[in-house]
């Protein structure tokens, strides 16, 4: 019998999930899905990670969970499929509580049936009729003074609701997702209207080598899932096809999650890893350069808040940490 799990993905850092070139003002836009423009992140792009980071497996168990190479695809499928991963929670900047995760009634009524198929029970969905109306759990920090909620520059009556508390909790117990007090649902027309306006969207340039200004034609336009985005997919493992690694459902899941769990469970989807299992030491008196060409990240680690406080403790500017200093140097000396 076949092992059904849902996967959860907590977005630490902006997610871009491209389909190429847009024909829009954003020149890299994000998947959506054409019927209900909701972002999603394919399943072949999740399968990919999770399949390159089993290389170093044994090519019969690497082929028999995860299917063959593209020249002897037609040998048999792999035993693991893994459904696209559909967004759950949007976050969106708020007065109070810095942001909420926002969800509606249909997003949550489709997770809650593909939670159902993998054995999970979800609360029930809160209905919600009045599109300037917001769900939020009692004593919500959402939720300033007076009996309105401010999402972006929407300004929406809050609706104290149980339902929405129970939510927190079951999303909370599964997830490291910041739920708990940030739960907030709209209606559904609206939640449409955030999914297209609350995107990150950010210009990016490249730069010439040679007189250091932009590239001609290099300046475009990026689009996001902002980090804290909490999206889903399902995965099921089968037994193996392949002839002489037969695995039973089980096997199958159990090296499957082995692959998830590395890494404390943290996947790189999309975009240019700045380092990969770093690991060094520093002593008192040692000075240590971070080198690299133009685009390679060091101002991005460098600057990054996400990226510094997961990294090294002394990457935020001016980089301080007890003894350690750091600073810049020109390019040109």
């Amino acid at each position: 019998m076949s092992h059904v799990a849902l996967l959860f993905l907590h977005a630490l850092s902006p997610l871009h999930a491209g389909t190429g070139q847009g024909i829009g003002a954003i020149d890299l836009p994000i998947a959506r899905e054409k019927a209900t423009g909701i972002p999603y992140l394919p399943g072949s792009s999740l399968k990919g990670v999770l399949r390159d980071r089993a290389s170093a497996w044994d090519r019969d168990t690497l082929f028999a969970v995860f299917g063959p190479d593209t020249e002897n695809a037609s040998e048999h499928a792999g035993a693991v499929q893994v459904g696209d991963a559909k967004l759950l929670l949007l976050p969106v900047r708020s007065l109070y509580g810095v942001f909420a995760l926002v969800a509606s009634p249909y997003l949550l009524e489709r997770f809650r049936r593909e939670a159902l198929m993998a054995g999970l029970q979800p609360p029930g969905v809160p209905g919600l009729q009045d599109p300037t109306r917001v769900l939020l759990a009692p004593g919500s920090r959402l939720l300033g003074d007076g009996e309105k909620v401010y999402l972006e520059d929407l300004d929406l009556k809050a609706q104290g609701e149980e339902g929405v508390a129970a939510w927190e909790r079951w999303l909370a117990e599964r997830t490291e997702a910041p739920v708990l007090g940030r739960l907030a649902v709209v209606h559904d027309d609206l939640m449409g209207f955030l999914l297209e306006t609350a995107t990150e969207v950010v210009a990016r340039i490249r730069l010439d080598d040679e007189t250091k200004t932009v590239a001609k034609g290099a300046l475009w336009y990026e689009e996001s899932l902002p980090a804290e985005s909490l999206l889903y997919a399902l995965v099921r493992a089968d037994r193996s096809f392949r002839k002489g690694k037969e695995l039973p459902p089980e096997g199958v899941w159990a090296l499957f999650r082995g692959v998830l769990e590395e890494g404390g469970g943290v996947l790189q989807l999309g975009g240019k890893a700045l380092f990969h299992g770093l690991d060094f030491a520093m002593v008192a008196g040692e000075r240590v350069g971070i080198v690299g060409g133009n685009g390679m990240g060091k101002s991005t680690l460098r600057n990054d808040p996400v990226l510094a406080r997961k990294t090294l403790p002394f990457c935020m500017k001016p980089w301080r940490h007890s003894t350690l200093r750091g600073g810049m140097l020109p390019k040109r000396m």
